[in-house]
């Protein structure tokens, strides 16, 4: 079966799933596997949203990396053995950081429930690169065959032009980004803020 170019996936379809340790919440929205080889409970890479409301461990995820980025709420401390917390407090707006998935960190919420951006992804099996860019009219995304290009709407709307269906997103919402046999363009135009994501297999 041909994979579709582009994947419409709206913020009322992600699956809402129990954190592995029992003290939190997860909106799923998208994994996959790549070339055969996967990671964790079937996949190579996945993006979620993170419901945080209380100080507590993550959850601990050997063999994977991974990326928060602050969606809402007035931030967090990640706090880990030998490092001091000013390090890791992400703070609005969209703050991020990266770090290994098998250490473990806790985390001191600054004020109030937050909800985090997850992308963790096996190191051995693809590279990723994600931005934070603001949209103003058009953009282009290339996309290389066997890569994919998240993105998802942080604030404003956006609407995939080359989708042969009504391709508007919303605030919350995610796309997915692909190519066939060769190089793809994708057209993007709105106004707003977005977060991309590149996904590229090990070659």
């Amino acid at each position: 079966m041909t994979q579709a170019l582009v994947e419409l996936i709206p913020a009322h379809v992600y699956r809402r799933v129990r954190w592995q340790n029992g003290r939190g919440w997860t909106r799923e929205i998208a994994t996959a596997s790549t070339r055969g080889e996967p990671g964790r409970d079937g996949w190579s890479w996945r993006v979620s949203i993170a419901e945080i409301e209380e100080d507590g461990p993550f959850s601990l995820y050997s063999g994977l990396e991974r990326e928060c980025i602050l969606l809402r709420g007035e931030g967090f401390a990640l706090e880990s053995e030998g490092e001091g917390e000013d390090s890791r407090v992400l703070r609005p707006p969209f703050g991020r950081l990266r770090f290994p998935g098998d250490v473990p960190v806790a985390a001191s919420l600054l004020d109030g429930r937050v909800e985090v951006f997850n992308l963790m992804w096996r190191p051995d099996a693809v590279e990723t690169a994600s931005w934070h860019r603001p949209l103003v009219g058009a953009m282009f995304v290339f996309v290389d065959p066997g890569s994919c290009w998240i993105v998802h709407v942080l604030a404003g709307t956006a609407q995939v032009n080359d989708h042969p269906g009504p391709a508007v997103l919303d605030t919350g919402d995610t796309a997915l980004l692909h190519a066939g046999d060769r190089r793809a363009r994708h057209g993007i135009e709105g106004g707003g803020e977005l977060l991309l994501i590149r996904i590229d297999p090990l070659r």
